[in-house]
This record gives C-alpha cells, sequence and structure tokens, in this order.
C-alpha cells in the first residue's frame, strides 16, 4: 500500500506526463455567469483605512440577532472584483489547466462585462445573457453568498439558439472530450435544456462514452419537485456519457434528504455512507464530494477518500469548490482512478484558496511534492 507521501510523487508523475494530452482535450462548459464582489464585514474600525473583520459567520449572525425590534449598520467593504459563477470558474480554471474550453453563458449582453475580459483570452467565450451579481461576504468558517439572478432567466433554449446558434451548440455538445452543466439552481430553466438535449441530440450507437459533469449548486431554495426531476435527468445521461455529478457537503445532505436517506450521521465515514447510498440510488458513473478539509468520490459504490493540503488562513474562498471540480474531472480526463482525481482536485482548490490565482499543471505538481502542513 502506497503512504501519503508516494501517493502525491506518482499523482504529481501523471499529471506531468498529461501535460501534451491535456492541451489536445475539448472542454464545453456553461451556462451561469457572475460579477463577484469578494466583501468582508466590518466589526471595528479604527479609522479611515483601517479595521478588524467580523471572523465567523455566527459573529455576524448574533449582531443581527441584537438588531431585531430596532436597527443596525453593517458595513461592507470591498476586497476585489472578479469573475464568478460556477461555469465560468471552472472553466477558467480548466483553460489555466491547458485544456480548450468553449464556454456559453451569461457573461454579459449584447456585450461582455469587462470582467470575464481576460477569460475570453483563455476560452472561446459566447455570452446569451446578461450577468447575475454576487456579494460574497466570506468569513474565516464559510462565506454567505447574496446573488441577484433575475438575468439568468434568459438562459434558455429559445435564447442559446438565437445568440449563440442551435447549430454551433449542438457541434460542441456532440463532439467536446468534456461537457459541464453547472449551476442548475440558479438557472430556472436547465432541466428544460438537458430534457431537450436527451429526447433530440444525444448520439446514437455506437458512440464514445464521453465524459459529462453536473454541478446542481446550493438546490435548497428549489423544491424536492424540481431536484427530482434534475436528478432524473442527470441519470438519464449515463445512457451516452460517463457521468459525474459533484456535491459540496452541504449539498450531499440536501440530496440525501430528498431521496429519503438517512442524513443524521455527519462524521466522515457517515458522509462517505451516505455518498454510497447516494449513488446507488442515482446510479451514474461518479458521485463526488467535496468538503473543505478532504473530498471523496465513489463508483460502483465504493468510496474514495483523501485528505486535502492544509491551509490555515486562505486568501480566497469563494471559487474553491469550483477549482476542485475543474482538478477533479482533468483528473478523470487524464486517466487517473477517483483517489487520484480526488487527490487532483484537492490539490487545485488548495493552489487557488493560497494563491488566489488558478494554477496550471505544473503548480499543481509543485505542491504536490511540497505538501503543506500545519
Amino acid at each position: 500500500m502506497l503512504n501519503l507521501e508516494e501517493f502525491r510523487e506518482q499523482t504529481a508523475a501523471k499529471l506531468l506526463a498529461g501535460i501534451e494530452r491535456a492541451s489536445r482535450l475539448r472542454a464545453f462548459v456553461g451556462m451561469d455567469g457572475f460579477v463577484d464582489e469578494i466583501i468582508h464585514v466590518v466589526d471595528k474600525r479604527d479609522n479611515a483605512e483601517k479595521f478588524s473583520r467580523l471572523p465567523t459567520i455566527t459573529a455576524l449572525a448574533e449582531r443581527l440577532a441584537g438588531a431585531a425590534g430596532k436597527s443596525t449598520n453593517v458595513e461592507l467593504v470591498n476586497q476585489r472584483l472578479k469573475l464568478g459563477g460556477n461555469g465560468p470558474i471552472m472553466a477558467n480554471a480548466l483553460a489555466s489547466l491547458g485544456v480548450k474550453v468553449t464556454y456559453v453563458g451569461a457573461l454579459g449582453y449584447p456585450h461582455l462585462h469587462p470582467v470575464f475580459s481576460e477569460f475570453a483570452q483563455r476560452a472561446e467565450v459566447h455570452s446569451i445573457a446578461e450577468a447575475g451579481h454576487t456579494d460574497a461576504l466570506e468569513f474565516e468558517d464559510g462565506k454567505l453568498m447574496l446573488t441577484k439572478t433575475t438575468s439568468l432567466n434568459e438562459v434558455t433554449w429559445e435564447n442559446i439558439q438565437l445568440r449563440f446558434g442551435r447549430n454551433k451548440f449542438i457541434d460542441n455538445f456532440s463532439t467536446a472530450d468534456f461537457v459541464g452543466f453547472v449551476n442548475w439552481t440558479m438557472i430556472p430553466y436547465m432541466s428544460d435544456l438537458w430534457d431537450s438535449l436527451l429526447k433530440e441530440f444525444c448520439p446514437t450507437p455506437p458512440f464514445p462514452r464521453r465524459k459529462i459533469f453536473f454541478d446542481l449548486a446550493d438546490p435548497e431554495k428549489r423544491t424536492p419537485k424540481d431536484i427530482a426531476r434534475a436528478l432524473d435527468l442527470i441519470v438519464s445521461f449515463e445512457k451516452y456519457f460517463e457521468v459525474i455529478l459533484g456535491l459540496n457537503e452541504k449539498e450531499a445532505y440536501e440530496i440525501g434528504k430528498v431521496l429519503g436517506l438517512d442524513t443524521g450521521n455527519r462524521s466522515r465515514d457517515g458522509l462517505a455512507a451516505l455518498a454510497t447510498e447516494i449513488q446507488k440510488r442515482c446510479p451514474v458513473d461518479t458521485l463526488v464530494v467535496h468538503p473543505v478539509t478532504f473530498a471523496l468520490a465513489v463508483s460502483g459504490g465504493t468510496p474514495s477518500i483523501v485528505d486535502g493540503p492544509f491551509v490555515e488562513k486562505p486568501l480566497i474562498t469563494t471559487g474553491a469548490g469550483d477549482h476542485f471540480n475543474s482538478g477533479f474531472c482533468l483528473g478523470k480526463l487524464l486517466g487517473l482512478d477517483n483517489a487520484g482525481a480526488v487527490l487532483t482536485g484537492k490539490t487545485c482548490s488548495g493552489f487557488y484558496v493560497r494563491t488566489a490565482k488558478s494554477p496550471d499543471i505544473n503548480d499543481l505538481a509543485g505542491m504536490l511534492r511540497n505538501w503543506p502542513s500545519r
């Protein structure tokens, strides 16, 4: 059995050996888009330039609760403006890893929003709607995503055909090595798009089983009926693709509840057992779940669990899950097993939160060979 250092070294070597192959891979990703403002909440202000931030969501909750029946002022300080949305962040990260990316989504219409200009230099980018907006309040124990999503109502199959092109969409969907549909929760008509693709455009045998990735993205606000329909559609793609369904820890418990599973055991082993049951109920090729400190992937009822790098004070957390997804999917595309792909995902995410930059494959290998520890 490999020790962890040997496992990381072998994964680094496989990734470096796959650089040329990664450059030949084609990814087709969509459909959301957000302008993200990364924000700190002021606790105490010393002067015009200096303040201490509220460190935790709990501290903010206590302050807000204390204002009930009265009023209070909450000062927000912008730290940076960046491209946002699960799709753009994941696609941008894949492009940084060397994959040829085509992206279709809500990035500004009729003109691309300037925050996506660097992304558009790395990938072939097409916008069909105005971007949403997120105020991402970051804390040491998590983040609050305050979103404005009305513009995403324009992400429909009709507008895709009018503003991007029916034939171009189907050509990319039908030929890319990797297809990714993310942020189902905030795109009201995504299930209808999937239904249309399944009925009209999925390949007929014989065909190569390419990889397709789905990320529901915090479905708590959607009804159990909507979630169940989305899961049924995702499973239906398994007939034509190797399907990867990605969830964070919170989403895994939400999906477990919709499926009627026991979600009471919130331990590491409990999460692995829950993920295994979800994969049995939703028989996709791979189910992947990524909590903060570790992640796991399940195929054929067998979970693979891997710890991530230690990051004491992350520079940024918004987009960490999307970077995990990009690294995990790259690992799968390069032929790594689930454990190797999970390690690649956690390394990609770890590099991003430490540096606020998307890594390339050399960066991943460097972190694997110089593993951060406490």
